[in-house]
């Protein structure tokens, strides 16, 4: 585990967040990283802002219902 996953592991279990928020949200950081190929500490706000417009266009993309 890097050292930067075991501090948001930590700082999770101190806010007493449950096990499976946990896991969901060291999912979705790893999740973003891979999306970029690089390390989440090498990511800041715009490409934080990127993934977000990625995950709402493939959620559209990939839902048989539209949206407005």
């Amino acid at each position: 585990m890097t050292p930067l996953r075991q501090r948001m592991l930590e700082d999770l279990q101190i806010r007493h967040d449950s096990p499976t928020t946990i896991r969901v949200y060291l999912h979705s950081v790893a999740d973003f990283a891979r999306h970029f190929h690089k390390p989440p500490d090498q990511l800041g706000p715009e490409p934080i802002r990127q993934y977000q417009l990625f995950l709402i266009k493939d959620k559209q993309h990939r839902s048989p219902l539209v949206f407005s």
